[in-house]
């Protein structure tokens, strides 16, 4: 009990002082001061920078600063129509078709190569055949994965992955290192 009639003491005698501090002091900013000298002016009545109408609406709370930088992800109107083999990828547990996401595509990627590195290629070769779920026909993910099945000596796969690439650029940066792995995996 004494230790609680400390505390409402010590909370009594303190009030007043932090009272006192939370008082604004006439001519003193408010706020936190800085090095920049024009922060720690106080504000004049004529201010230079534009103010909103009096007849506009404050932002609705639905509104976010974000919404006007979010990237739209998703494909272009009539692309399924346009191309019927691209883009749709069934999920295979669900039935259900996964989202086109280049983003996502380019992680899986990303990681991916951490794990080829690592000579983790059953993994490395997962994560590339993820990436190809999220964006269908990506030539760096198709030849990368033929590089990891060439690795874990899936011969067939890889030569057909290798093939798929050069069937999408086959003037690409790897088209000749893809070349130099088809002939040298048809040979007898």
């Amino acid at each position: 009990m004494t230790t609680l009639t400390l505390a409402l003491a010590g909370a009594l005698l303190c009030a007043p002082a932090v009272a006192a501090q939370q008082q604004p002091v006439p001519g003193q900013v408010d706020g936190p001061l800085t090095e920049n000298p024009q922060y720690n002016k106080p504000q004049s009545k004529q201010s230079n920078e534009p103010k909103a109408p009096a007849n506009s609406a404050p932002p609705r709370s639905d509104e976010s600063s974000s919404e006007q930088t979010r990237v739209d992800l998703s494909p272009p109107k009539g692309d399924a129509l346009a191309h019927p083999d691209g883009g749709h990828v069934a999920d295979q547990a669900l039935g259900l078709p996964h989202e086109w996401n280049p983003l996502r595509a380019m992680k899986d990627v990303e990681v991916g190569d951490y794990y080829y590195g690592r000579a983790s290629y059953k993994a490395a070769i997962n994560r590339y055949r993820e990436a190809l779920e999220y964006k269908p026909h990506d030539a760096v993910a198709t030849f990368k994965l033929a590089r990891a099945l060439e690795k874990s000596k899936t011969f067939d796969e890889a030569i057909h992955c290798y093939e798929e690439y050069l069937a999408i650029l086959k003037d690409g940066p790897n088209a000749g290192e893809a070349r130099k792995a088809l002939e040298r995996l048809k040979k007898p």
